[in-house]
């Protein structure tokens, strides 16, 4: 910059930078009014069209909930393939849930790079569950989840041929449900994936999540009641959306309007895109704001057990079966690991108790992106979401356990197409604990849910009566109308006389654009006014934050002390109960391990025996998974099998090691009870172990204990304990049962 000021021509090279930026930066306001316009007409355009989802993918509805003996307003789309895409009717369905909290569905698949495209692209049979703008009158949370389950049960029925149950991903808010659904009907799914899900909502970092500190400063879930009264018995979710804005006042304020007008001539689609779903403001029941805000944010009531499921039972999620994922970020302040981490904690007694229930979880860490990013951005999108679903297959057949899912670099030119590097890293819950620091806040939690639960009770009594009997429908609209959301689109819309002309203004500045250079002396400037403005807000954000930090725990602290003996005495019972239940689990796996351990033949033999050898791994990388399962896919005893069926085998082989590692291995010799079975299950051994690596020295004693064992057709043979700890795929037909003897295809 310096030398472009230097010299005689300074001074005029001063003013031509003054008159270029000049010119550039009223272009660029007459731009962004005319963006701001077309966001308006948008917003009137989708509320005329009845608000459908903002998906970027042609769809058909199979069903309808409003159809249902228990009826609510969601709905179950197919999504179609692309063209040139085409679904393979031998992989199993992935359906979509989008979080209900404010905002319009869509946000899985609004733009090709997304959880749908990406499904699409690997030619999985896609499924959406949407919903409409306006609740069922009467319509509950557990109606939600009871027509999602019916969703779930048509997917399956459309399905015949799929390999295995479907894949559900539930993003934000419908992860809640999705983990319910999954408690309670646990036969419906194979895989969930759990994206940005607050499952413990009481967690976090002390100085970096104050969302969680709302619901005590406002004095409990009273005030959702109040707006649901407000509302004729319906909730606006443009409420919720401000709650959001409300968190990040720069990026509100300054970041995205300014990120706007500064990259005018690119980032105007970019910007429309994504308003249309942010800005597709939709309602629920007071009853479905009451429970979300009652039950989910400030009890804290389904990490601990305590809600009610169907027939009054509660909801428990180590009743879940099927293998879960949970993907959160670091940089993430609505949820932060913490959340979406800590409830393996409260439902576990430790990662020995996981194994014995013969549960799966994968948890996939980002360190920066923001909580919207882990839905929208393409970047996370080509990254994380392409490795879990690239990596269906090598999380079905992972042995029961706690593991990190770590994603390296992508690998190109492959003849089966891109993949990321991926590994599995077994973890335990000192892990979880250094991630979730001291917890020792929670305790402050407790007393709010009291008041919480006090002030609504008062509430309801004396206050709700008089609010409902003054609010109408006709009431209802006008404060959603006058709500600073809508009155913003729509008097930058067309529907407004003053906006005349700005489209025409628009395209003959369009016309005349001139762009000033990047190294424009005042266009420095304004970037660096920009970052001080920004800065300045986000100084601000943290002082509030600390502000309302301070004011919880000086308002909570005496009733915290005055209840450290009930905290005491629920943290002492929900210890007990994680303990029985373990000991529960533990002598259930033990009786199926007795019952198993001779169990099968040559097929269960060589999987047995792989997992002892694997036992010690501490990480498998998914492309040495790929390599055994093409090494037994060559062997005919697997022939003829589904994946589905071979992962019930992994997982019984796991119970009957997990149960008694010497017994099992002895029985290996009873399993491949002839000579020429035993020679097949040790060449298959043998060339797995040439891949997995042979220079191991633990591998090469292990395999010789192995051969020494097979020797003798049923000769005991004492080992060292131990528990096998790194999976064997699934070598099964992907797409049908091959005939006996044939080399079944693989993904």
């Amino acid at each position: 910059m310096a030398s472009r000021m230097e010299g005689a021509d300074g001074l005029a090279t001063l003013a031509g930078d003054w008159v270029d930026y000049a010119i550039d930066a009223a272009q660029r306001l007459v731009l962004v009014a005319d963006v701001l316009r077309q966001r308006g007409n948008q917003y009137v355009e989708h509320a005329v069209l009845g608000r459908p989802p903002v998906l970027a993918f042609d769809y058909d509805q199979v069903m309808d909930g409003r159809d249902l003996p228990r009826p609510c307003n969601y709905q179950l789309l197919r999504i179609r393939p692309a063209p040139g895409q085409a679904a393979d009717p031998g992989k199993r369905p992935i359906m979509v849930i989008d979080p209900r909290a404010g905002h319009g569905p869509g946000i899985g698949g609004f733009k090709a790079d997304s959880q749908i495209g990406l499904a699409l692209r690997h030619g999985y049979p896609c499924y959406f569950v949407s919903f409409l703008p306006e609740p069922v009158p009467g319509q509950t949370i557990q109606d939600v989840a009871h027509a999602e389950g019916a969703f779930l049960e048509a997917v399956i029925a459309r399905h015949p041929e799929a390999e295995d149950r479907p894949v559900v991903i539930g993003n934000c808010q419908a992860g809640w449900a999705v983990a319910i659904l999954g408690a309670a009907a646990p036969d419906l799914m194979s895989v969930v994936v759990l994206n940005g899900a607050p499952l413990s909502y009481w967690s976090g970092e002390i100085g970096r999540n104050p969302m969680r500190y709302l619901g005590g400063l406002l004095g409990g879930s009273w005030l959702a009641a109040l707006a649901g009264d407000l509302g004729n018995g319906r909730f606006d979710g443009a409420s919720l959306v401000s709650n959001f804005e409300f968190l990040d006042p720069a990026n509100t304020l300054w970041k995205k309007p300014y990120n706007l007008y500064a990259n005018i001539d690119t980032e105007a689609p970019r910007f429309l895109d994504f308003e249309r779903w942010w800005g597709g403001h939709f309602l629920l029941n007071k009853a479905e704001i009451g429970t979300i805000a009652e039950d989910l944010f400030i009890g804290n009531r389904l990490a601990g057990g305590d809600i009610a499921g169907s027939g009054g039972r509660h909801v428990e999620l180590r009743a879940i079966t099927a293998p879960i994922v949970v993907f959160c970020s670091k940089g993430d302040n609505i949820t932060p690991p913490q959340q979406a981490l800590n409830w393996i904690m409260e439902v576990y007694e430790d990662v020995a108790d996981i194994r014995a229930n013969g549960q799966v979880i994968v948890y996939l860490l980002h360190e920066s992106i923001g909580h919207l990013g882990i839905f929208v951005s393409a970047t996370v999108a080509k990254r994380e979401h392409h490795a879990i679903i690239d990596n269906l297959d090598v999380i079905s057949t992972l042995p029961p356990g706690l593991y990190e899912m770590e994603v390296g670099e992508m690998e190109v030119g492959r003849a089966d197409g891109e993949h990321w590097q991926v590994r599995f890293t077994r973890r335990d819950f000192a892990d979880l604990r250094a991630l979730a620091g001291s917890r020792r806040e929670e305790a402050y939690f407790l007393p709010v849910a009291r008041v919480s639960a006090f002030n609504r009770l008062l509430y309801e009594t004396y206050l709700s009566p008089w609010v409902r009997a003054a609010s109408n429908e006709p009431v209802a609209e006008s404060l959603r109308r006058a709500n600073p959301s809508r009155v913003n689109r729509y008097a930058w819309s067309d529907i407004n006389p003053l906006m005349a002309g700005f489209r025409a203004l628009a395209e003959e500045t369009r016309r005349w654009r001139r762009v000033a250079d990047a190294d424009n002396l005042f266009r420095r400037a304004e970037r660096r006014a920009g970052d001080l403005i920004a800065g300045w807000l986000d100084h601000c954000r943290d002082w509030r934050d600390h502000a309302f930090e301070a004011a919880f725990y000086a308002s909570y602290m005496p009733l915290c002390a005055l209840m450290l003996n009930e905290q005491r005495t629920i943290e002492a019972a929900n210890a007990a109960r994680r303990a029985q239940r373990h000991r529960e689990a533990a002598d259930r796996l033990t009786r199926r391990a007795v019952q198993q351990l001779d169990d099968g033949g040559v097929a269960e033999a060589v999987l047995r025996a792989l997992l002892y050898l694997t036992r010690r791994r501490t990480r498998l990388d998914a492309d040495r998974f790929r390599l055994i399962e093409a090494a037994l896919a060559r062997s005919p005893h697997f022939a003829g099998l589904d994946s589905r069926t071979v992962r019930r085998m992994v997982r019984q082989q796991v119970e009957v090691l997990t149960a008694d590692e010497a017994a099992a291995t002895a029985a290996l010799g009873r399993m491949a009870a002839t000579a020429e079975d035993r020679r097949e299950v040790l060449a298959v051994i043998d060339g797995i172990a040439a891949e997995i690596g042979a220079a191991d020295s633990a591998l090469r004693d292990d395999l010789e204990h192995i051969r020494r064992i097979l020797a003798e057709p049923a000769g005991p043979a004492a080992t060292p304990p131990g528990h096998p700890a790194v999976p064997v795929p699934a070598a099964a037909a992907r797409r049908g049962r091959p005939k006996p003897g044939g080399t079944p295809p693989l993904h």
